[in-house]
């Protein structure tokens, strides 16, 4: 197999003359690595002898590790390749103006303007002496002619702009985000053990040939092979696919492969393979370079691309067919996937994993639904205008002048036409708030690099909007809302119970050294304490913390531990059960000289107790522990600790003498029996004092906090009193796993909803829960019923069992420190400082990036409302819109870019935790802010109709109506367009509020991005007005002239105090806009089917809106045949038609999981055929097309014929971006 490394891959060619060095080259080492199991295992014996042997080949010591020197890595580096996959090119700044210009409106605007610059540059031969009509007065004298040319280049100009901008800020939103990620892996460090030290590095400088410590909750950043384990279990899943534990021992199976967790358990390996050529590396590779998984579009057209790719490279092609030959004959799934793929840590989960992990922000739902709405209304406006526009002329020259249609006069006709159909579109791109999308960009772009600073590292941008509404956090106890430096502070030992750490001398010497070598040997080795950082600190605890307590409480009496390692390394313990959630207890095996061996265990005390037979007395002998003496001892030791907050764990031991031979270890309920209790401790992690303040700002806010520990439930309720979940004579529920468990199952053993929702409002703390309960109780409140808004559900977590639940709700916080890569990689929120105080910065965020956007919407609407009113009337009443193309495009610039930019950026203030929670169904456009909006929209038309129609006489100017089609710019026009700006510059300013607060005014200096906006575009304005001449058909105005502009426009703010007098309350007939899609406007028949469902997407469906509804009509066309047919086949009259429960619209096709692609018929929905359901006897107009062979790849959403009807989600990659499937089905259709 040696031949299947490809030679194709970048610096993976291994240079011959480093052969020599190394016993091995990375050929060799790599077709190592694509062995599994035993084969594995035999190529190592037959190779290299064993493992120690692949160590002397690659120069380094299985117990000291590679020397470290500078040198010695670089070489490793040259020879091995680097630990780190090269990422995607973003994309180029030009890729994004293309993709910016493919915007439908700018388009129907680059047309119009080149058009309107053809036929002015179109000189007809002599129009000049003909009278073409006087319609709007010909064209105007020579000069103004010449100028024809100005309109088009200036609309042309501004599309440019408008192109830039939105460019620019996808590239910097682009580069953010890659700052983010290299971040995040910069953060990634992997201990290795290096010149005999145990040293902490990125994972960038791991090289073959290092000696890695591995454990529990790890991430292997590399490929190697096992020099010593305990336990070990790993879950492959992201990379074979198969959900199940995959357990490696030396014996059995010792290939680690990089992307892969370690579900428990610890241990050493040699590092064999880095970068692109371990496991993962040669799939990203074959992915066409590291994917980021937001971008992580169908890898069906990846490999697509690739097999293009490989056609070229012949050489390669060979090889990488031969590799995925041997793949398969390994018996390890060909489809592989990259390591980002959210395969879930359990089977259950695996379903669902592969759904799209949450719908589109509920915010972006809500945006695109009303945007639609409102581009369709400026549609209808501008093509409303275009015919009136069209018809008034053609009546007026044709009819009312009695002209001919003379043939010289086309080009000028047609010019007319060309103005009209530019006016027509200036409305439509007035009226489409293309600044919605790029206001929500800004504002979660900016929101998230604020969050940076309050310790909140984003992964995915709309989780910091869904936090806003979040109503309940589920929140783990240790390191959330504890410090996680754990003490000891009670010991029950010797017969007695001491408050306080007791002196080493009143404990019997043989009790006490059965428990420093017990604490020192049953403690991860990686687990220790470190000397202080600065003097005069505490000690620093490395690893896990009630380990370290436990280290510590040797120090304490005095007792070194770390001389108890030296004298027994990790190498001669005998056998390690490491502590995982089901056995809550941790055992280590050693080996005496006689041959007999002796077990320590540690674990929950409630647990072991009752595995103990014997307790060792004052004296230090053992005597018999009954379970009367048992339950004594809870009642008299375990509950007064516990209910003080502290956590009791037992450290016991037994011995197995050498006559009864080697017991069977796998045995494990036999093993751990017949315990001897050593001593009872009490570990104490005290509450961080900021969090009770951000409890209480929580539930002012209307966020229930929940705890749900592993610990007990009288350590659990202490704590919930003192953070403040509980407060004292409350009726709140706290229980325990096994009770909840108990209570939410049917006799069957089967979960069900009701008796969730019975349990969930009341409860507040859930003890000793395991990971599969808080992923139920997770499950169980998102999925809840009761409460009139769905519930939004944060949860925190920091151990790789905390996996499903992460993902399973809407925003997952992982814990920076304490956090496992498996947490981190399942969340949407990494918390750097672990603290539960951040979650409540980030309520305060995303409930800022909410209201920033109705603060935009409130500002956007009401301009759109004027400009598109006024342009409308003004065309139809003058046949000419008072305010130009170019103008309208500066408005829009202003309104949207600008405006997007000043609103959004408003800083977070604490007020906005005084609220309760927004809910999923509140309309963004609140009745306050209707009756703004309106009431705004009011003023303006007023003060614009007057200055239109009675202007000239009231600043005594020429009247700028009915001008020819090439007449200068007017000063009545100037006047108008000009007091429009300054109207909406002051509107911005009343726009900064949407709660009908009075003082507009407050806190506005702290926003030095909206000042400066708000001055720059009057700056700008001024210039526009005085120097803009022809292109902006402006005219310089007098002092005077200006003056009256800006006072008609601070006008705007005393009328918003106005406005905001009137009560709300009293406005009945204000109806809400901009709701999400509730659950009532989807159609019934579509409701069952989403069911099948985790979300309704409600975006996607409002994007879709359009195709569904000529589905529809097809669909009524289709049912009327089909009535048709079933008459005709004397079949029941109903066999043909729809089943009220079958597919009625397109959606329904890609929400319904049933439809799989390895269906045993492989049966295609044709969109004339959509009854899948009901095969009738005669299948109705299904057009036959031979079925396709069931495509072997898992993640091929949509079947290979071009019908792209197909799909099936529960298969589904990503959650649809442009560009997926999703996608091209709307343009296929």
């Amino acid at each position: 197999m040696a031949n299947n490394s490809y030679s194709g891959v970048k610096n993976s060619v291994a240079e011959p003359n480093h052969d020599g060095e190394f016993g091995c080259s990375l050929k060799e080492l790599r077709s190592l690595m694509e062995l599994r199991g035993a084969e594995g295992l035999h190529k190592i014996q037959e190779s290299y002898g064993d493992v120690n042997g692949l160590c002397n080949r690659l120069k380094t010591s299985p117990v000291d590790g590679l020397s470290g020197q500078p040198a010695d890595i670089e070489k490793r580096k040259v020879a091995f390749g680097q630990n780190f996959i090269p990422p995607k090119k973003p994309k180029t700044f030009l890729q994004l103006v293309w993709e910016a210009l493919q915007d439908v409106t700018l388009i129907i605007l680059e047309v119009a303007a080149i058009v309107s610059l053809g036929l002015s540059f179109y000189k007809p031969p002599d129009s000049e002496n003909k009278n073409c009509g006087d319609a709007a007065g010909g064209a105007g004298d020579e000069g103004e002619a010449e100028a024809g040319w100005i309109e088009g280049a200036a609309i042309l100009l501004s599309v440019v702009c408008v192109v830039l901008v939105t460019a620019f800020n996808d590239w910097s939103k682009e580069k953010q985000f890659r700052g983010l990620q290299s971040r995040i892996e910069q953060e990634q460090k992997f201990t290795v053990v290096r010149g005999g030290q145990v040293i902490p590095i990125p994972v960038a400088e791991i090289v073959v040939g290092d000696v890695a410590q591995i454990k529990y909750g790890d991430l292997l950043p590399a490929d190697g092979v096992l020099i010593q384990g305990n336990d070990l279990k790993i879950d492959e899943s992201s990379l074979t696919g198969e959900s199940d534990h995959v357990k490696k021992s030396m014996e059995k199976d010792p290939l680690l492969l990089s992307g892969t967790h370690v579900m428990e358990g610890s241990g050493k390996m040699l590092v064999t393979a880095v970068g692109v050529n371990s496991q993962t590396g040669i799939i990203f590779t074959l992915l066409g370079a590291g994917e980021d998984d937001e971008d992580e579009e169908e890898k069906e057209k990846k490999k697509e691309k690739e097999r293009k790719k490989e056609k070229k490279n012949k050489k390669q092609d060979g090889s990488v067919e031969n590799r995925k030959k041997a793949k398969a004959q390994d018996g390890a799934a060909v489809e592989m996937q990259p390591l980002n793929s959210d395969e879930g840590a359990e089977g259950d989960e695996k379903r669902k994993s592969n759904l799209p992990k949450k719908e589109k922000s509920v915010l972006q739902g809500k945006l695109t639904k009303l945007a639609v709405q409102i581009g369709k209304a400026g549609l209808v406006m501008s093509a409303i205008t275009v015919i009136i526009l069209v018809v008034l002329f053609v009546v007026n020259t044709f009819w009312i002048q009695k002209r001919p249609w003379e043939k010289e006069c086309t080009p000028i006709y047609i010019q007319f036409f060309v103005k009209f159909f530019i006016i027509g579109v200036t409305v439509l791109v007035v009226a489409v708030p293309e600044g919605l999308p790029l206001a929500v960009t800004i504002s979660l772009a900016y929101s998230v690099k604020k969050m940076m600073k309050d310790n909140n590292l984003v992964r995915h941008l709309d989780a910091c909007e869904t936090m806003g509404n979040a109503t309940a956090i589920c929140s783990d106890k240790t390191g959330t809302l504890t410090m996680n430096r754990m003490t000891v502070v009670q010991v029950f030992i010797a017969d007695k119970h001491y408050k306080k750490v007791p002196e080493p001398d009143v404990i019997p010497a043989s009790t006490m050294d059965l428990l420093i070598l017990g604490i020192s040997v049953n403690c991860a080795y990686t687990t220790k304490i470190m000397s202080p950082e600065k003097e005069g600190g505490l000690n620093r605890q490395v690893g896990n913390k009630t380990e370290c307590a436990l280290l510590g409480f040797t120090m304490d009496l005095k007792k070194d531990y770390d001389a108890i390692r030296n004298e027994i390394p990790e190498e001669k313990l005998y056998k390690v059960y490491t502590f995982n959630s089901v056995r809550k207890s941790m055992s280590t095996v050693l080996k005496n000289a006689d041959g007999s061996y002796r077990m320590f265990s540690k674990g929950a005390s409630e647990i072991l107790l009752k595995k103990c037979y014997k307790i060792l007395t004052a004296t230090g002998e053992a005597k018999v522990f009954r379970p009367r003496d048992r339950d004594d001892m809870v009642k008299r030791v375990i509950e007064p600790m516990a209910s003080e907050g502290l956590r009791t764990i037992c450290l016991a031991y037994r011995d197995f003498p050498a006559s009864e031979g080697e017991p069977d270890w796998d045995n494990e309920s036999e093993i751990l029996s017949r315990l001897t209790c050593v001593c009872i401790v009490g570990i104490e992690d005290p509450v961080r004092p900021e969090v009770p303040d951000a409890i209480r700002k929580c539930q002012r806010a209307g966020i229930t906090v929940r705890m749900v520990t592993g610990d007990n439930l009288n350590t659990a309720r202490a704590i919930a009193t003192k953070c403040g979940i509980l407060q004292p004579g409350d009726d709140f529920l706290c229980m325990e796993g096994k009770e909840f468990n108990r209570r939410i199952r049917n006799e069957k053993g089967e979960i069900e909803q009701e008796r969730i929702d019975k349990i969930w409002p009341k409860l507040r703390v859930l003890a000793r829960s395991s990971p599969t309960d808080k992923h139920t109780l997770v499950k169980g409140i998102i999925d809840s019923t009761v409460t009139e808004r769905r519930q939004v559900v944060a949860v925190t977590g920091d151990g790789t069992n905390d996996g499903p639940a992460l993902k399973k709700a809407d925003v997952g916080f992982a814990m920076g420190i304490a956090g496992t890569d498996v947490a981190k990689e399942a969340s949407d929120i990494i918390l750097t400082d672990d603290n539960f105080s951040s979650i409540v910065k980030a309520v305060m965020w995303g409930r800022n990036v909410y209201d920033s956007i109705s603060k935009f919407l409130q500002f956007q609407l009401t301009v759109n409302v004027v400009a598109v009113i006024v342009a409308f009337t003004g065309a139809c009443i003058t046949q000419d819109s008072p305010l130009k193309a170019v103008q309208m495009l500066w408005v829009n610039l202003i309104m949207d870019t600008f405006a997007s930019l000043a609103l959004a950026t408003e800083p977070p203030t604490e007020s906005l935790l005084l609220r309760k929670p927004y809910g999923r169904n509140k309309p963004l456009i609140s009745r306050t802010m209707m009756k703004n909006i309106l009431g705004h929209a009011v003023y303006q038309l007023v003060i614009i109709f007057t200055l239109l129609f009675a202007g000239e006489k009231m600043f005594d100017i020429d009247n700028g109506r009915y001008a020819p089609l090439h007449a200068p710019p007017s000063e009545h026009y100037t006047i108008v367009f000009n007091t429009f700006v300054m109207m909406q510059l002051f509107n911005e300013i009343n726009a900064r509020k949407i709660h009908g607060e009075r003082n507009v005014f407050e806190g506005i200096f702290n926003n030095l991005i909206f000042c400066s906006i708000v001055f720059g575009t009057f700056a700008i304005q001024i210039v526009i007005v005085q120097f803009g001449g022809k292109p902006f058909s402006c005219v310089g105005l007098s002092i005077e002239q200006w003056l009256w502009c800006i006072l008609l426009g601070f006008g705007c703010l005393l009328w918003g105090q106005i406005i905001s007098s009137i009560p709300t309350s009293r406005l009945k007939f204000l109806k809400t806009a901009g709701h999400g899609t509730q659950k009532e406007e989807i159609p019934d028949e579509e409701l069952e089917e989403l069911d099948d469902l985790e979300e309704i997407d409600h975006a996607e469906r409002e994007l879709r809106r359009g195709q569904i509804l000529w589905f529809r009509g097809l669909n009524r066309i289709q049912t009327q045949i089909r009535v048709v047919n079933a008459f005709r086949s004397s079949l029941s009259p109903y066999e043909g038609l729809e089943k009220p429960e079958s597919r009625t619209s397109i959606h329904n096709f890609m929400t319904h999981p049933e439809f799989r692609i390895e269906d045993s018929e492989p049966h295609i929905p044709l969109i004339d055929d959509t009854d899948a359901e009901d095969d009738a006897p005669i299948k109705r107009n299904a057009t036959p097309t031979p079925p396709p062979p069931p495509s072997p790849n898992q993640n091929n959403n949509a079947v290979d014929s071009g019908i792209h009807l197909f799909l099936d989600p529960s298969k589904q990659a990503t959650p649809s971006a442009p560009g997926s499937p999703m996608h091209s089905l709307e343009t296929s259709l």
